[in-house]
């Protein structure tokens, strides 16, 4: 009977323990949250299309167009995929690459002469519908209404890899198409050779945005073609290679419905041997879903370094697409071989590093590098060589390089607070002190881009040089980690030099207006000063207007709140920025001007680092307030999410570090300003093993405003904490709630330059 009895109790037990949902059963994967297509829309500028972190290979669909919201290749409003390319740039302002396009179709291939075969390809793009496309971490997948060809595409770190299943069986193509460009790009030497039925290889070099950009590469298909042909001018013939400025080539199948299409393309910016290697070694079957997989796993132990709690599953996707897009530039630029074409216009080899490019050094200086030294610390190391490898190629740090080219685009020279950022943060080591402040002096001592006058005048004239107060602005800021760099080495000479030049920037304030405004060379004030207007690039902004550029000097917020007179008119003007209701004025504004809160502009870079300054006056309850509006205004999970440019991460890296409750105002100073957390719990796994985890106790949508806080159990009086506390691991915790509290925080303000 008692046996009976425990049999009785074991069944029932197991019937409840088995209606019990199991944890690893129902947990969502990281990767699971990341929605690729926010971002596609609106202004975003991003590629919806399968890669790995940092990865050389952006393999992505192409609408065909070119402009502006097209410069990935991809935006959502478009009904039409011209074909698939394989490096594509997320969230630039300018287009370039989507090179290397490859285009499936059922339907026969032939000769098209007109306007010397430049309408080739046209009737081979197909119409898609966005419900039958999707797209997750190194993974894209479309239907091709018009070839009724189902197209998956993913990828290894150099290797794309296509897979494509058809509706009917019958004759296919793949066409390989070199002559292919979107905006400024335009192909100049083109080649592709067939070297057996399954191998192919070739080049594309191209002068654009990258003047002399190059990518070889090696194209391996799963089946052997039924034949290959070449296309010149349009007019398709026989041959097993063809050379010219517009290179196509047209591989024919025939296929069935049960047996994908399988094609893999390595790359290299160096050689065909180097793309070869790529293809050979990163991809080593034709186990689509295995590299799929493969990739997935990279991108879920990236996304894995941050762990957050939130109720809120519409936070957990912004937040991990943010953390996916801060991760997809720099990319790979050295091969396999450690071989990349260099600025030197030669192919060059790394020594004991990767060469990275796409360094949108204007952009991602500010959120998203700060970002890698939590995160990446060992590709930090290699981002500053790839800056050197940059420097002794082309005689200067590099200021937007693409491709192994300089492109000159936007102001400053950035790289510099980069390299103290990470050399004040430990993690460089292997590169002499000297040698990299020698590399930041020479950036700072060159005659054009306004800084002969500005060591002439102590500012840039406005008649005399364009942007005149953007770059005196950004010039101070990089002068100030000059100094900072010099002071860390001991270099005296090189510190009081630039500690000097980091004051510059106030020699540009009007405290008749409370502006930033442009100067003549005789001392007066440019005439017909409207703080509120703005002419794209060609005024004394930088894609803005008085309004958002006066508040950067993030290395010297008391100087700037001096130049104001009190603390009480400068938190004045900083409130007004936030409520003005007049909008920019001008026929020609900066397309770049978005994401509008009063004049503060999200959506573009200058004003990133504004709504913290409050904390600096000892207000941090208005940093929170203003933060909160930011994200949750600013950032959503819908297409067009970004309210501006994605710009190569730093949109993204915004939210993530301001979601997670602080933000680099200065930096390369290695202080985390604290803003308002959205999430209760973070948890940041660092590389050494240890955790630093935030909590924010009582957090909700209300409960915005910082009450308390303590780090490690040790009460935390201040509205800021630093690099150090960070990597040492440990619990910041947060009392969150419904009102200020005025009595924490207006002490131990955080560190800023004074003289």
């Amino acid at each position: 009977m008692r046996i009976k009895h425990l049999m009785v109790f074991a069944f029932i037990l197991s019937l409840l323990v088995a209606c019990q949902p199991s944890k690893d059963i129902t947990k969502k994967k990281l990767t699971d949250y990341v929605d690729p297509f926010i971002g596609t829309g609106g202004h975003g500028h991003v590629f919806p299309g399968a890669t790995t972190p940092f990865g050389m290979v952006q393999l992505s669909p192409v609408n065909g167009v070119s402009g502006w919201d097209w410069v990935s290749g991809y935006h959502t409003s478009s009904a039409e995929i011209t074909g698939f390319a394989h490096m594509c740039l997320s969230g630039t302002g300018i287009g370039d690459l989507a090179d290397l396009m490859i285009i499936p179709t059922t339907k026969a291939i032939v000769s098209d002469t007109t306007a010397a075969g430049k309408n080739f390809i046209a009737p081979y793009k197909s119409s898609f519908s966005h419900d039958d496309e999707e797209a997750s971490p190194g993974y894209y997948r479309v239907k091709l209404k018009d070839s009724g060809i189902n197209a998956e595409l993913t990828a290894a770190a150099r290797t794309g890899f296509h897979q494509y299943t058809f509706d009917q069986a019958g004759e296919a193509a793949i066409i390989i198409d070199l002559a292919h460009a979107i905006n400024w790009d335009s192909p100049t030497d083109t080649y592709i050779k067939q070297e057996s039925a399954t191998s192919f290889v070739g080049y594309r070099k191209s002068s654009g945005w990258a003047n002399e950009q190059w990518v070889f590469f090696a194209i391996e298909t799963e089946q052997a073609v039924k034949g290959f042909s070449i296309v010149e001018g349009g007019q398709i013939s026989d041959g097993n290679q063809v050379f010219g400025k517009d290179a196509r080539a047209v591989l024919s199948f025939d296929v069935t419905t049960n047996q994908p299409l399988k094609i893999k393309v390595g790359l290299s910016s160096a050689s065909i041997d180097g793309a070869k290697k790529s293809v050979q070694q990163e991809i080593t079957h034709w186990d689509f879903a295995q590299a799929r997989q493969s990739a997935e796993k990279l991108w879920e132990k990236e996304l894995q370094k941050i762990d957050i709690k939130t109720a809120d599953e519409s936070l957990k996707t912004i937040f991990y697409t943010s953390l996916y897009h801060s991760m997809i530039a720099p990319t790979l630029h050295s091969d396999l071989n450690g071989q990349y074409k260099g600025l030197n216009g030669q192919i060059n080899k790394t020594e004991g590093f990767d060469r990275y490019t796409i360094f949108s050094l204007w952009d991602t200086f500010r959120a998203n590098h700060p970002l890698f030294t939590i995160t990446q610390p060992d590709r930090v190391r290699d981002f500053i060589h790839s800056f050197m490898a940059i420097y002794r190629e082309g005689g200067l740090l590099p200021v937007w390089e693409l491709a192994g080219n300089e492109t000159n685009c936007m102001i400053g020279y950035h790289a510099i607070p980069v390299i103290t950022d990470a050399w004040q943060k430990g993690l460089i080591t292997d590169i002499p002190g000297e040698e990299l402040l020698h590399a930041m002096v020479k950036s700072a001592m060159q005659d054009d881009r306004g800084l002969k006058q500005l060591r002439e005048y102590g500012y840039i004239p406005a008649e005399l040089e364009n942007e005149s107060v953007s770059k005196a602005l950004e010039y101070a800021y990089d002068d100030w980690c000059i100094a900072a760099m010099a002071k860390a080495i001991g270099n005296d000479n090189v510190y009081q030099t630039f500690i000097e030049r980091a004051g510059f920037y106030k020699n540009h304030f009007d405290a008749s207006t409370g502006f930033m405004r442009g100067k003549h060379a005789n001392g007066q004030w440019k005439e017909e000063f409207d703080p509120l207007f703005t002419k794209h690039r060609k005024d004394e902004y930088t894609e803005g207007n008085a309004w958002q550029y006066s508040w950067f000097a993030p290395h010297d917020i008391k100087g700037l709140v001096q130049l104001h007179g009190s603390k009480e008119a400068f938190v004045a003007k900083l409130d007004s920025l936030f409520t003005i209701e007049e909008g920019l004025k001008g026929d020609h504004a900066s397309p770049d001007i978005s994401g509008l809160i009063g004049q503060y502009a999200h959506g573009n870079e200058p004003s990133h680092h504004v709504a913290y300054m409050y904390n600096y006056v000892g207000m941090p309850w208005k940093s929170a307030e203003k933060t909160r509006e930011i994200m949750t205004t600013m950032y959503t999970d819908k297409t067009s999410g970004l309210c501006g440019n994605e710009d190569c991460g730093q949109m993204s890296a915004w939210y993530v570090l301001s979601s997670m409750g602080f933000y680099p105002v200065n930096p390369a100073d290695g202080n985390y300003i604290l803003g308002s957390p959205l999430f209760d719990e973070t948890t940041i796994n660092l590389s050494s093993g240890k955790s630093f985890k935030i909590v924010a106790k009582n957090n909700s949508t209300v409960n915005i405003y910082i009450q308390s806080a303590t780090l490690n159990g040790k009460a935390l009086n201040q509205s800021w904490f630093t690099h150090k506390d960070l990597t040492k691991g440990g619990i910041l915790e947060l009392e969150m709630g419904p009102q200020p509290n005025n009595n924490w925080g207006i002490k131990n303000l955080p560190p800023s330059m004074t003289k």
